[in-house]
């Protein structure tokens, strides 16, 4: 009765790609060109109005920063999705067609966000100042990832996955002010990324079917690792972001400002990448059915100093996992 459960909702996610398939310069990017006298990060995700001593034009051109390195962190990370994704297809491979089908389309589709983040990166470098530093590289990143459990990256994909949709429902739609462009690229994203997720969460506990406790306890201690350094690559990118926008808008020297916008930026990068996806009521739901309640309370012992990361005014006050 699962399987053709399952073969029912590949089947469904292989009618909803096909019906919202889109193309980088055709649909998204247009001929158009980024608009720099707009935000790129709405203030709900980029929190620069939690650094009330910024004026509105210094807190607009760090929303631009922080922007350009939301793209590059989507593109980071889709480079070991689009390979973990590839290798569980070719589990289906001489088994379920339309599972089989459903992968490869996943595949396809995260390989050509890497190619819409790398365009939208190549054009933001060809406009804003010199200086942008991308701190981690995604080879490096993924060969890391990918030596976890596939249990493990699985619920990372899926964190992500969910926090892409969540970031753009509550945050970017709504907002009027953002740079056309911008707001498009991730209206689109949003579209195949929904549908990622559904197969995400049959893969995860498909994987989670063929483990024991022990396997499981393992699999929960190696996707604390992943989230650790996750959070090490946005330490390291939040330095540099920070150094980067005080060149450029010559607040450099100024010493305790700069130390306050690094640790907002380090804030808002824990919280765009880490905290809202675990604060993703359905992220909870697929998560912490799957483990006891000593695995639980690992996983929210190992969260518990990042929890800090919440907007002062979140959009999305969800509760954290009981």
């Amino acid at each position: 009765m699962s399987t053709v459960v399952h073969t029912d909702r590949y089947a469904r996610v292989i009618d909803i790609s096909k019906r919202v398939r889109w193309e980088i310069e055709r649909d998204v990017i247009r001929g158009r060109r980024f608009d720099y006298t707009k935000t790129f990060l709405p203030a709900s995700l980029s929190l620069v109005d939690e650094l009330t001593f910024l004026t509105p034009d210094q807190q607009r051109r760090l929303s631009q920063v922080q922007g350009r390195t939301y793209a590059y962190i989507f593109g980071l990370v889709e480079r070991f999705i689009a390979a973990k994704v590839s290798d569980l297809g070719r589990t289906h491979a001489f088994g379920d067609q339309v599972a089989f089908e459903a992968m490869v389309r996943m595949t396809d589709e995260e390989l050509k966000h890497q190619e819409l983040f790398r365009r939208l990166e190549a054009m933001m470098a060809a406009t804003m100042p010199p200086g942008y530093q991308m701190t981690a590289e995604p080879n490096a990143v993924a060969h890391a990832v990918l030596g976890a459990s596939n249990w493990a990256v699985l619920a990372l994909t899926l964190d992500i996955e969910l926090f892409t949709q969540a970031h753009y429902r509550a945050s970017i739609e709504p907002d009027t002010n953002l740079s056309e462009l911008w707001k498009d690229v991730f209206l689109f994203h949003w579209k195949e990324e929904s549908q990622h997720a559904v197969l995400d969460e049959i893969e995860l506990q498909r994987e989670d079917a063929r483990l024991d406790k022990a396997g499981r306890d393992a699999a929960v201690g190696d996707l604390i690792h992943l989230v650790g350094a996750v959070d090490g690559i946005l330490q390291a990118q939040a330095k540099a972001d920070t150094a980067y926008f005080g060149r450029i808008c010559g607040m450099a020297g100024h010493g305790e400002q700069m130390a306050q916008i690094e640790a907002g930026v380090l804030k808002a990068y824990r919280w765009q990448y880490i905290v809202s996806g675990v604060m993703e009521p359905r992220f909870q739901k697929v998560l912490f059915a799957l483990l006891d309640d000593e695995q639980a309370a690992r996983i929210q012992q190992a969260l518990a100093p990042l929890t800090y990361a919440v907007p002062a005014r979140p959009e999305m006050p969800l509760p954290m996992a009981a």
